[in-house]
């Protein structure tokens, strides 16, 4: 059998399972092994024979996965995870939290930018959105509710300030990314600071001007905090402070690499928890547990897309894809508008990982043939994986803060308030595309 048709039947096995709900991990690891053993037992012109293509197929898909997992790279991962579950129980969140809503407390809707402040800086410690989302949900909408904050602004200001943890770094999607297009992940994460930093610019815009329009959805907190104990709230802040200029201060001025920078924060909050007793060895053994489990589900995901990845390589596919794309020479612009609307589709159903996994073989080689920059395409499509995160019916971020949030507020609520979000997102999304400087201004400035 032709190799071509393989890859064919191979894709559409793929989005038939997982259109039946089967969990991706599993639908890309049994269906690229499945056609990378009949790619090798099948050759073109010749009869089925297992007991040829059993041993090469074995071995393809063995040294995949032997080389992911054992990749120096990817240890950033479990670290950068496990900083964030490090920060959660040394409440470091918390007094982010805290300082920003004493300063912003009289100012209209402050209570909400407060929040979206604090996933800001939660994101600049962990990398996980859906991480960002549940701590900073448990500490931020029963603020808010208590105030008298509507339920639509409370549950959507944390679920779309939880989704700056896939652009802030350290980002977990920016090191898969990085793995799997052999670009720097240091570059990366710089390239989605300033990006990053305009979306919670757009974010806090659009809490500005619903709450303007609408004042009742935020009632003016009525606490005028003396200057000193604001500024003493913001000094008992100081660690994250000090955990930003290591992530991002370090990779930028070159003192170390990015899996450094997460060994480091690791190493920093470890000191400072056990240090200042806000950490306890239970708390550790419970963070080294949530953070076994998450980098297990991810690297399972991750693997399956590995041998993906090579059987659509070997089935030529991709290839094929890009010849076609170049050759009859469709306009920058198409280009990027079917890229745009592919992840906001696949965003609306699919989780954020699966999506970039199932879809970079194919755009990869597009946009390395139209010559655009593999950092700023990183940008672009981490981007469009974070307005996937709220974006219905499947939005992650949504579920995660209803699931932490009192059983009274449905998932329908928070939908509604989310989508006020996605008009600051889509502009947001058009500035980056029009202006790559934005994402390249750090990365072509570093040491």
């Amino acid at each position: 059998m032709d190799i071509s048709t393989i890859g064919l039947f191979g894709f559409a096995a793929v989005f038939l399972l997982l259109a039946l709900r089967v969990p991706i991990a599993f639908t890309l690891v049994s269906v690229s092994t499945a056609c990378t053993l009949l790619a090798y037992s099948w050759k073109p012109g010749r009869e089925f024979d297992l007991a040829k293509g059993f041993f090469p197929a074995l071995g393809l898909i063995q040294s995949n996965a032997y080389e992911f997992l054992h990749s120096y790279e990817l240890s950033m991962v479990p670290m950068f995870i496990l900083a964030g579950h490090l920060a959660y129980h040394s409440e470091l969140t918390t007094k982010i939290y805290y300082a920003v809503r004493l300063w912003l407390a009289r100012v209209p809707g402050g209570l909400a930018v407060a929040s979206l402040i604090g996933c800001g800086g939660f994101a600049a410690i962990s990398g996980s959105s859906m991480a960002c989302a549940s701590s900073m949900g448990k500490i931020c909408v029963p603020e808010m509710l208590r105030y008298g904050y509507s339920k639509q602004l409370s549950t959507a200001s944390v679920a779309v300030g939880g989704t700056l943890g896939a652009l802030i770094p350290p980002s977990v999607l920016f090191i898969i990314y990085g793995f799997f297009t052999e670009t720097s992940v240091s570059r990366l994460f710089l390239a989605g600071i300033l990006p990053g930093i305009l979306s919670l610019v757009g974010y806090i815009a659009t809490v500005y001007i619903w709450v303007k329009l609408r004042p009742e959805v935020a009632p003016r907190v009525e606490e005028d905090m003396p200057l000193d104990e604001r500024f003493s709230a913001l000094l008992r802040a100081w660690p994250s402070f000090v955990l930003v200029f290591l992530i991002i201060g370090g990779i930028y001025g070159g003192f170390f690499t990015a899996t450094e920078a997460a060994a480091m924060s690791v190493a920093f909050l470890l000191f400072y928890g056990l240090a200042w007793r806000t950490l306890s060895i239970p708390m550790i053994i419970g963070a080294l547990k949530a953070t076994a489990a998450q980098t297990s589900a991810l690297f399972f995901i991750a693997v399956g897309a590995k041998i993906f990845v090579s059987f659509v390589s070997l089935s030529g596919v991709t290839r094929e894809f890009a010849a076609f794309i170049t050759e009859n020479q469709f306009d920058l612009w198409l280009v990027m508008l079917c890229i745009v609307l592919l992840y906001l589709v696949m965003g609306m159903f699919l989780d954020p990982l699966g999506t970039m996994l199932l879809t970079l073989p194919f755009l990869i080689p597009v946009i390395e043939g139209l010559g655009l920059n593999l950092i700023w395409f990183g940008v672009i499509v981490v981007k469009l994986l974070e307005i996937g995160l709220i974006s219905p019916p499947v939005g992650l971020n949504v579920f995660v803060i209803n699931s932490v949030v009192s059983r009274d507020i449905k998932v329908h609520t928070i939908f509604l308030g989310v989508t006020k979000f996605l008009v600051g997102d889509l502009i947001v999304l058009g500035l980056l595309v029009a202006f790559p400087i934005i994402s390249l201004l750090l990365p072509t400035t570093m040491f």
